[in-house]
């Protein structure tokens, strides 16, 4: 009770500061500037107006601020001139990007000076002094990842002479998670918005360790052209959003878009959102950001399982048996077989039997008989060291193709001509223009392609709601497992010799193999399930296989491919296709597509399209 009275007699005592009168008309003005818009995560509302992305009442000062701008500038500059004795709690504290902005536009004089110490504390520790943005490349494992993912870098003001930026602060916006969702219901909730997003900022080395040794993700680093007051700006705003919470979705108001709204509230003549009114892939926004001007310098950093391969690269068959021996075992450093290789040669073993060691100890517990391999391989090492480890770059990310696909092809079934069109929202598939893009992956999001025969008879031939395939090639060292998962409408035979739209779930699971450079084969075995109208059951489950050849050539890349499914209810369905996709340019390809499909229900039916691809966001 007494601690309460006093400090009511101390802001009774505090002295009184009055908000003054400010014209109203300016209020207004600066309430429809770019900047204030930025401030508060505003968007013009479908049916007019404004909406702010941010979904958390403690973000606003007024009472219905998330839908007025103005209202929410005339709240905070009232909120300014509260008593300095709220400490921590004062407007001016909470919102130091606003009361800097306000102060300036406003000449606001006779402000309270509240101390701020919390964040005068975590603002000095930032230090911030320049900026970078990092790409890490995706992930298929990973729903979240799968289109890569976006943070900034916050650099201190020593750290690019002294090469310390291990030391620097990530600013990072993601998806929270409470419990331990499987991958499937964090799919589904990503989609559809069922987490909220918070910004975090955390140490820089804490994300590069979880994204290149984890993962196992290539890394690349932007440096922007920031001014130390710019990143200072950005970062007063991430203290504003401090436990705030957005929407979050995969596609668009996901980490990359925030990450754009924050380098327009550093830099305020950028206009980078506005680029982005459906989806927002991270390798779009990164092409955005440079196109801005705003890149200075670009910096690769492979990641682990990068630099094993690199360095296995030059062995041959039996020295890659001699890593695998040598990492289970290093008294077989002393064995008869290792002494006889050449000292340069021992080194290349050693050092990629070490780095194999430490591939398998990411994200596990720590193991004592791991630990004594990988100290007695780094001895071995020391005393004969491998020449530098040297990994060619590749292509930049940004420098592929854009995400989203319209698609005009002509062509036949039989004797029936037709033409097709088609849209992809996302993103890339095994034949599509590969620059940029790892061999053997695809990622299909919303793919919708309709056909209109001969006699304007139009149909739609497909709906794909997902089709992700991870085709990364077995080799002596690692030994992945390829995947593939795909679910929609699709077209098939019927048994009138017609084609029956059905619903299906497939997915499958394999091995693929690097068989010469750029050639990969592939085998997987496969399940699907599907509803078909011509099937006696509602649900018909099958088995069957997928395997093939992927080739990168002169033209661009080609797949040939065999599949089959074999029903429970003895309905058989196997195809043969082949296709060929020429690079016109880094936006514009041509593909030529033949296939076969064989049916139990149907005569065999040939078909050959011819089409062109064009690929922007």
């Amino acid at each position: 009770m007494l601690k309460r009275l006093a400090s009511l007699a101390l802001i009774a005592c505090a002295p009184v500061h009055a908000t003054p009168v400010l014209d109203p008309g300016r209020l207004q003005q600066l309430a429809n500037t770019p900047y204030w818009i930025a401030l508060g995560h505003y968007e013009t509302a479908k049916l007019g107006g404004w909406r702010s992305y941010v979904d958390d009442d403690k973000f606003f000062l007024a009472a219905d601020g998330a839908h007025h701008p103005d209202q929410e500038l005339a709240a905070t500059v009232q909120a300014l001139y509260a008593p300095a004795s709220l400490g921590d709690k004062h407007a001016q504290c909470v919102f130091p990007a606003r009361t800097r902005w306000l102060r300036e536009q406003l000449d606001l004089q006779g402000l309270p000076q509240p101390d701020c110490q919390e964040y005068k504390t975590w603002y000095t520790s930032i230090d911030p002094h320049s900026a970078a943005l990092i790409f890490p490349a995706a992930y298929l494992n990973s729903p979240s990842s799968m289109f890569g993912h976006t943070l900034l870098r916050i650099d201190q003001s020593n750290t690019r002479s002294d090469d310390t930026t291990l030391l620097s602060y990530a600013i990072n916006f993601g998806a929270y998670i409470e419990g331990s969702d499987n991958s499937i219901l964090y799919a589904w909730k990503g989609l559809m918005g069922g987490y909220p997003g918070l910004f975090a900022m955390m140490p820089y080395q804490e994300k590069l360790s979880e994204y290149r040794s984890l993962e196992n993700r290539d890394l690349w680093e932007y440096q922007l052209d920031l001014t130390p007051e710019e990143t200072g700006r950005m970062v007063e705003h991430v203290w504003e959003l401090k436990q705030i919470q957005f929407d979050y979705f995969f596609f668009d108001e996901n980490c990359s878009y925030r990450l754009l709204e924050l380098l327009q509230v550093a830099r305020p003549s950028l206009d980078l959102t506005s680029q982005f009114p459906l989806t927002a892939i991270p390798t779009d926004t990164v092409k955005a950001v440079k196109q801005s001007g705003l890149v200075a310098s670009e910096v690769y950093r492979p990641s682990r399982e990068r630099e094993l391969l690199a360095r296995a690269e030059p062995l041959d068959h039996a020295e890659k048996q001699q890593v695998l021996a040598v990492s289970a075992d290093t008294s077989q450093l002393q064995s008869p077989a290792f002494k006889a290789m050449p000292r340069e040669r021992q080194a290349l073993v050693q050092d990629a039997a070490y780095r194999l060691e430490r591939y398998r100890a990411n994200g596990q517990e720590r193991d004592p008989g791991q630990a004594k391999r990988s100290f007695e391989l780094l001895r071995a090492i020391n005393s004969n060291p491998p020449p530098a480890l040297q990994i060619e770059r590749p292509g930049l990310p940004e420098d592929g193709h854009d995400s989203r696909t319209w698609q005009l092809g002509v062509g036949t079934r039989e004797d029936r001509a037709y033409a097709e069109y088609g849209l992809r929202m996302a993103y890339h598939d095994l034949n599509d223009n590969a620059y940029g893009f790892p061999l053997g992956a695809q990622i299909e999001i919303l793919q919708l392609k309709v056909r209109q025969y001969e006699g304007n008879d139009w149909q739609v031939q497909r709906l794909d709601l997902a089709t992700i395939r991870s085709l990364t090639p077995r080799n002596a060292l690692l030994k992945p497992w390829s995947w593939q998962v795909a679910g929609g409408l699709e077209r098939v035979p019927g048994k009138h010799d017609d084609e029956v739209l059905v619903s299906h779930v497939n997915g499958g699971a394999g091995g693929t193999w690097q068989l010469a450079d750029g050639l990969l084969g592939f085998a997987l075995g496969t399940v699907r399930v599907e509803h078909h109208n011509d099937f006696a059951q509602f649900i018909a489950p099958a088995a069957g296989f997928n395997s093939g050849l992927l080739w990168r050539n002169g033209l661009g890349n080609m797949t040939l491919e065999a599949k089959g499914d074999y029903f429970t209810n003895g309905e058989v369905r196997r195809s043969v296709s082949l296709n060929q996709q020429w690079e016109i340019s880094q936006n514009l390809g041509l593909r030529l597509s033949a296939s076969r499909q064989f049916s139990h229900l149907a005569t065999a039916q040939n078909e050959v399209m011819l089409e062109l691809k064009w690929y922007h966001y």
